[in-house]
């Protein structure tokens, strides 16, 4: 008996026999058994998955002696004669072959006789897609309307080549890949048929190469049993075809995660040495990748890794993360595109093991984004504890404001009231300490040694004292023109300079036009002067003014006459609390010019445009905070200097080096504007210096 290749061997005989098509069986032996059989139909999908072998059984089963039945005999001589295609009633035509309008016109004529022999003709097109287009017009009106012992059974891998107008007139059954399992069941009994002992690493090699295709299995299959004699194993396949086995590859990509060049590059060669062409060891190195990649993604189906999980290494596995298999992978396939135009395929494979060499320290994009934004995180909170201990008020809200005074309070030292012509005493007390460094320094900078006023409520210090006030302790200047002003009149300027003040004196926020240069007592730090007597009941409290929310108890400090009175402290106070707020404001108006306050408003100046628009943008927030610090309702503005430009040096410059500047298309950066006669007296006066010294060195020399 001649030989016959596993593939026409084992070609299926029956419906139950299809692998992987089980609804294309189902649905057609429904049909035949409730003789709902169409006139055409048109079987697609990929090579070697069953189409051909699929109308076979469908004409053998429409053909039989005992049908038509779902279930052939295949003893029948038509059955027979089917399967040897020896049947005048079945004819198969390859399509790629018989292309013209010339044959589908001869099949337009053999239909019109019946069948000779069986129940029904049928016509068996393969490659049906390779028609010409008049051939496809040519056929349409027969297989819409064929005789009723007719049937065309259309075969195709491209279904997209049939025009619209067959498929209409077709039931269509689209084909599947064969899972790799049932490829690799299927090979398994085809080597126990011819007592050949297969290893199951052999086989799912094998079934992995044949991508879901039956036919392609069994030709690999034939030419793997030729060299491996009666046992087929892995090392055998790969010894023979030529592949890079997974305990080499564990052995080169341990080289590339441990960033061995020379040693993987050695490996390259040894393997290249050995016949292993280029493109399959970049095949085996890709399907070596994904199959890592497949195991970091949690997969351990042994029939999409084609091997054991264990067998991998796990040095490469715990090396690289999967982001950078990702990247190995994706420079492997790169490479497979590049080595078709490269001017030596081989220094591609080296440049590209020289590159996965330093994989270790690639870092993708996304985690570069996310170390930044974890950094940015942490500065925040860094920059929120250091500013406020942990919080940062958003706005000066009730609660907030609440919440400052629990936690941060002002502390003052109580300075006891004495009889007249007897020394203060201060309390025995330590000074306490403010949450606001600059308070700090404030309160214990006040002096000892001063008459201080009984205790009364806080007021606002920005607030304009009474028209009438009462005498104070102390002698108290006239105060006339200031309770004449209004409020219109009155203008206050707080300018950037620096804080000019006495010893031990705690600096001033007041306008000089609103405070007369003798304040008396006060009944607080930086309060003016209290009308209300020493002896007198305690009157009602203005709203007072809070550095951050936090309000000050009813304690007095003393503030001795005649003090200095720089209105610059208000604008580095309010910077430095606006600071503590928002570092961002606060540096932006430390480039400010001096605050003018008029008629409810605070104007100052920028010189840059950028300044001005961001200054703009947070101009309602610095408002609230200025209406809080003043006690009352002011807003803040931002105006643009306006810069005179100066001349261009070019009209100054003389005409001689105008036309220099012309020729030579230079710039003039600055010219003397000497006169001709200074000019003169000073190349007389530089010719006199070195004849000077010309002969302070001769007499030097007679010496």
């Amino acid at each position: 008996m001649s030989y016959e290749v596993t593939a026409t061997r084992r070609r299926p005989q029956a419906f139950e026999a299809l692998a992987g098509q089980e609804f294309v069986a189902e649905t057609l032996k429904n049909a035949i058994q409730s003789q709902k059989i169409a006139h055409a139909y048109l079987f697609s999908g990929p090579r070697g998955c069953g189409k051909t072998s699929t109308a076979r059984i469908l004409a053998k089963a429409l053909n039989c002696a005992n049908g038509p039945t779902a279930t052939p005999c295949g003893k029948c001589q038509q059955c027979l004669e089917i399967t040897k295609g020896a049947s005048t009633d079945v004819i198969e035509i390859d399509g790629a072959s018989n292309t013209s309008v010339n044959d589908v016109r001869q099949i337009k004529d053999e239909v019109l006789f019946p069948p000779q022999g069986s129940r029904y003709k049928i016509y068996i097109i393969d490659e049906v897609h390779m028609l010409s287009t008049s051939a496809f017009n040519a056929l349409l009106k027969t297989i819409e309307e064929p005789p009723p012992y007719c049937i065309f059974i259309f075969a195709t891998t491209e279904l997209q080549k049939v025009p619209a107008t067959i498929k209409s007139r077709c039931q269509q059954f689209n084909f599947r890949l064969v899972p790799i399992e049932r490829v690799k069941q299927l090979l398994a009994e085809a080597a126990a048929e011819i007592n050949i002992k297969a290893d199951d690493e052999a086989l799912y090699w094998v079934a992995r190469e044949s991508t879901g295709s039956v036919r392609d299995a069994y030709t690999l299959f034939d030419q793997v049993a030729a060299f491996s004699g009666d046992h087929i194993t892995y090392d055998k396949i790969r010894d023979k075809l030529g592949l890079v086995g997974v305990d080499r590859l564990n052995a080169i990509f341990e080289d590339a995660a441990q960033n061995k060049t020379q040693e993987a590059l050695l490996k390259i060669d040894e393997f290249l040495q050995n016949g292993v062409s280029i493109e399959q060891f970049i095949v085996n190195c890709t399907d070596y990748l994904r199959s890592l990649l497949l195991i970091r993604a949690g997969i351990t189906k042994e029939a999409l890794l084609g091997q054991s999980r264990d067998r991998y290494s796990q040095i490469v596995l715990q090396t690289w993360n999967p982001i950078q298999l990702e990247r190995a992978l994706s420079i492997l396939l790169q490479l497979y595109r590049d080595i078709r135009y490269s001017l030596s395929p081989r220094y591609e494979l080296e440049l590209a093991f020289s590159r996965l060499s330093w994989l270790s320290q690639y870092v993708s994009p996304s985690e570069v984004k996310k170390a930044i934004d974890e950094a940015k995180s942490l500065l925040m909170q860094g920059n929120s504890s250091a500013v406020s201990g942990g919080q940062v008020p958003h706005q000066n809200t009730p609660q907030n404001v609440a919440q400052a005074q629990t936690q941060a309070p002002r502390q003052f030292i109580s300075m006891p009231q004495n009889e007249p012509g007897q020394p203060s005493q201060p309390q025995a007390s330590a000074p306490q300490t403010s949450a606001n460094p600059y308070l700090n320094r404030v309160v214990t900078d006040v002096p000892r040694d001063t008459p201080q006023a009984s205790s009364a409520p806080v007021r606002n210090i920005f607030a304009p004292p009474p028209a009438n006030p009462a005498p104070a302790s102390t002698p108290a200047q006239p105060q006339a023109s200031f309770a004449n002003q209004t409020a219109s009149q009155q203008q206050e300027t707080f300018a950037p300079q620096a804080t000019t003040s006495q010893p031990n004196t705690p600096p001033q926020f007041f306008s000089a036009q609103s405070v007369p240069p003798d304040m008396g007592t006060t009944t607080d730090d930086f309060a003016p002067p209290d009308p209300t007597p020493p002896d007198a009941a305690p009157s009602v409290s203005q709203p007072s003014f809070s550095y951050g929310g936090a309000v000050p108890p009813q304690q007095t400090a003393a503030a001795t006459p005649n003090q200095s009175d720089n209105s610059s402290d208000f604008r580095s106070i309010a910077i430095k609390e606006l600071s503590m707020r928002d570092p961002m404001i606060g540096s932006s108006l430390l480039q400010t010019g001096e605050w003018i306050k008029s008629s409810g408003t605070v104007t100052t100046q920028v010189s840059s445009t950028f300044l001005k628009m961001q200054l703009d943008s947070h101009a309602q927030n610095i408002s609230a905070f200025l209406s809080e610090l003043l006690g009352e309702k002011v807003r803040f503005e931002v105006n643009l200097k306006q810069i005179v430009a100066a001349a261009p040096i070019e009209q100054n410059a003389p005409v001689q080096v105008k036309i220099l500047c012309d020729t030579f298309k230079g710039q003039i950066i600055g010219h003397s504007k000497k006169t001709e006669q200074e000019i003169a007296n000073e190349t007389a006066q530089r010719n006199a210096e070195k004849a000077n010294a010309g002969n302070s060195s001769d007499d030097e020399d007679e010496e």
